[in-house]
């Protein structure tokens, strides 16, 4: 503890003031509203201020633009919104890059952008990306972190010419968030990217040795008097599927709607009614043979949109919501001649809600709230066909509170809480937690951590757990280091609503880094890192392994190919308390080295590849490891482009958890374990509006163990065993998805999707990869045909309307 008010105490010794030089730049009120057409011919237009001289942002640090390449915006506001014309001058216009793509998705085209924060507090932005196509992009971003899930309606229109291309916008009050004083001072920067040079400038010097970029937006200006609107949009949504699998039919249909709320001009409503996930893309599933639950990302619109808030202390993971029930039916609690009739792997979510937003005063307030429905197995008796019921999961309320105050455009300081509420006896889950993220005025040192606790009452069994974590930085300059603990102990659990592999820790990890910000002779950019970590289990107070290691990446100035890898090892011998599945008992294996290696050629052109390889090899062991990826892309023209990754990974003599006997006997095996993904990603983009979309994933991961098993012994050590069982997997996943989407009107969608899957896994690891192909389809196949119509309603345009 004196430890951490000492490391306190140097932290606020060196606290430097920084007065940034910002630009500023002075707007206007119109009366009459610009046509949004790319033409800026509009009376409102004339006389309005210019932001200009834009400097390098990318790959260098505050150059002066190029004389042909100015850019020049122009700003402009009324009562319902705010106006940018923007002139982006290029002397070699017939070649800019002009690849297309759909929203918030960008290809190898130039591209302008607009950063906007109404509070001006140097930490969250609202950016709206208009391509040199036309295409939109928009995104909430906050210290790095840059969120393109969030969406929102506005206006956006381009224009070429012999000379320049010319962006037009108009933003409505109702995509933005500010406070309704009477004067406004907005913070405000613009970005230009040039693709086919990769260079970026911006209109307010960034300086990136330090700091974050929200920090050096410049200042907008003479807005006034003007009120924010009601926030209110609704988006219904109806869709019909049709399912075969195995002989048998289904059609499903669902009607349902979103709905935006402005509370106040600070905070927000999202609801999801009857929501419908049918159409959410696939996971990359993968065979598991580890101790840890493997972790998905989230694809649910609802849950990935503005979640910058909820994600905080890393306390949140949406894909607890709506996934499999808590507990299951297990055979041997069948009773004599029962079987199991219907038995889902999913419960059914019935809504859920979300209010976030930030005060003037920089408070962060996020609650989420969701609810799913009873989730039953269904068991009948073969003999009398009587069917009783069984609760796998309760009606359950699922919420997340987050208050974040943040302060001196750089810190801030966070209460989390996650709880989760059964209905009757089954288990309640809640997690605290008390973050710190703290910077000093000059942006050079840092001091982030936390403290927090659990508390799980499972059928009347009451558990408390901790957690803490701290970290100090050096954060600024070409030289940065930092030093981090984390620590959990052994009963602390926030699996409940949070995502955790393990507890029972405590964890020392360092590091070291050289990175330049200026291009050199030979690089853009590179950055150097050495680490070196120690971990222990909290208690008992025993060692469990180390690492050290260091990372490199380059990016090349003439080629603009990206390259780096690492090289790793851990020192003597590893002690994995967690492999055995037994608690107390330890695998002890020898330590490694290991090497990654990766390459990425220039996007720019038609065609580009990347590829990585990853060997790892146990010190005076024979189990090796090596995995290879290799994805070509080519892009056919502007529109159709496409991506293939292939792949491949083998551990040999690899030793791992096998069985667990009555006796407490744990038998380990010797595997040679084998992966092989071939993965295809295809788009055609008719405009950028509409698209056709192609994914197609097969996994395939034989398992064969060797004829010889193990006993785990209490000192952690392997010994010959006479155990003898077949343990060998063969698994297969198989994954096609083609859609259309069409953007009919502004928010407003159509999603026609064809998708169809097949999943085996038996013991049929010998087969080579013909013969398993040829396994794999002898299983059924589900096909699936939906269509999803969303539409868009603003309240204030449907008012109008009426």
């Amino acid at each position: 503890m004196k430890n951490f008010f000492w490391l306190f105490a140097i932290f606020y010794s060196i606290l430097i003031s920084a007065q940034e030089n910002k630009k500023n730049l002075i707007t206007r009120r119109i009366t009459t509203p610009p046509k949004i057409d790319g033409v800026l011919n509009d009376d409102a237009w004339f006389g309005a201020q210019i932001a200009k001289d834009f400097v390098m942002f990318r790959p260098g640090n505050g150059d002066k633009e190029y004389p042909g390449k100015k850019t020049e915006v122009k700003v402009v506001y009324d009562d319902e919104a705010i106006y940018f014309g923007a002139f982006l001058y290029d002397d070699d216009i017939k070649n800019i890059a002009f690849e297309s793509a759909t929203r918030d998705n960008f290809a190898q085209v130039d591209w302008f952008g607009i950063m906007l924060n109404p509070l001006n507090d140097g930490q969250n932005d609202t950016e709206f990306f208009i391509q040199a196509t036309g295409n939109q992009g928009d995104a909430k971003a906050t210290i790095n972190n840059e969120d393109f899930s969030w969406n929102s309606v506005w206006e956006s229109a381009v224009k070429l010419d012999d000379e320049k291309w010319v962006v037009e916008v108009k933003i409505p009050y109702s995509a933005l968030r500010f406070s309704n004083q009477e004067i406004q001072t907005w913070g405000l920067n613009f970005h230009r990217r040039i693709q086919n040079t990769k260079e970026q400038f911006v209109w307010n010097p960034i300086d990136k040795t330090k700091g974050n970029i929200q920090q050096y937006a410049g200042i907008l200006k003479g807005i006034s008097n003007i009120s924010p609107p009601i926030r209110l949009s609704f988006s219904p949504y109806s869709s019909i599927a049709f399912t075969t699998y195995d002989g048998e039919n289904e059609v499903n249909t669902s009607l349902g709607m979103d709905v935006k709320y402005g509370i106040s001009e600070s905070f927000t409503l999202d609801a999801t009614l009857i929501p419908d996930f049918g159409q959410t893309a696939f996971d990359d599933v993968t065979l598991n043979l580890g101790p840890f639950e493997q972790q998905y990302s989230e694809k649910r619109a609802f849950f990935t949109e503005g979640t910058e808030l909820f994600s905080k202390g890393n306390l949140f993971y949406s894909r607890r919501v709506g996934n499999s029930p808590s507990t299951y039916v297990e055979e041997e609690e069948l009773l004599e001649n029962e079987e199991i009739l219907e038995a889902p792997s999913n419960v059914k979510m019935l809504n859920a809600l979300k209010i976030s937003g930030r005060t003037k005063n920089g408070l962060g307030i996020g609650f989420f709230n969701a609810i799913t429905e009873k989730t039953v197995t269904r068991i009948q008796d073969k003999n009398t066909q009587e069917v009783r019921e069984v609760i796998t999961e309760p009606f359950a309320n699922y919420n997340v509170l987050v208050l974040d105050q943040q302060f001196n455009k750089n810190s801030s300081v966070s209460f989390i809480n996650t709880n989760v509420f059964r209905e009757g006896s089954f288990r309640d889950a809640n997690v605290s937690a008390l973050l710190f993220d703290l910077t000093n005025k000059a942006n050079i040192f840092k001091i982030e951590g936390g403290v927090g606790m659990s508390y799980i009452n499972e059928f009347g069994e009451k558990t408390n757990g901790f957690f803490t974590d701290i970290a100090f930085r050096e954060i600024s300059g070409n030289w940065q280091w930092g030093i981090e603990h984390h620590l959990e102990d052994k009963k602390f659990n926030k699996n409940d609503l949070g995502f955790q592999r393990r507890n029972n820790f405590s964890n020392f990890e360092s590091y070291i880094s050289y990175r330049v910000f200026e291009p050199t002779e030979k690089f853009d950019d590179y950055r150097i890192t050495f680490w070196a970590d120690l971990d222990y289990l909290y208690k008992p107070n025993k060692y469990t392994s180390n690492s050290v290691g260091v990372n490199y990446n380059f990016y090349t100035k003439k080629t603009k190919l990206a390259f780096g890898g690492n090289f790793q090892t851990i020192i003597g011998n590893e002690y994995d308390y967690y492999e055995p599945r037994v608690e107390n008992r330890y695998y002890k294996k020898p330590g490694r080295i290991a090497s990654n290696q990766w390459i990425s050629t220039d996007y720019r052109k038609k065609f580009a590849i990347d590829a990585n390889i990853f060997i790892s090899k146990r010190i005076n062991d024979d189990n090796y490891f090596i995995n290879t990826g290799f994805s070509p892309r080519f892009r056919v023209n502007d529109k159709l482009s496409f991506v293939y990754q292939l792949e491949y990974s083998k551990d040999t003599n690899d030793k791992g958890y096998v069985n667990d006997l009555e006796d407490g006997t744990i038998i380990f095996g010797k595997r040679d374990t084998k992966s092989i993904t071939n993965a295809i990603s295809g788009k055609y983009n008719f405009s950028i509006k509409s698209a056709l979309n192609l994914t197609f994933r097969h996994y395939w991961s034989p398992v064969e163990y060797k004829t010889q098993f193990y006993l785990l012994e209490e000192d952690g050590i392997l010994t010959e065993s006479d155990y003898t069982a077949n343990h060998d997997i063969n698994y297969n996943i198989w994954n096609f998805d083609l859609s259309y989407t069409w953007e009919f009107a502004p928010g407003s969608q159509l999603v026609a999707l064809y998708r169809n899957s097949i999943f085996n896994e038996d013991d049929l690891s010998h087969l080579k990869f013909k013969e398993n192909l040829d396994n794999l389809f002898k299983e059924p196949v589900v096909n699936n045909i939906s269509l999803k119509l969303i539409y868009y309603l603003d309240y204030n345009k449907l008012k109008t309307w009426l």
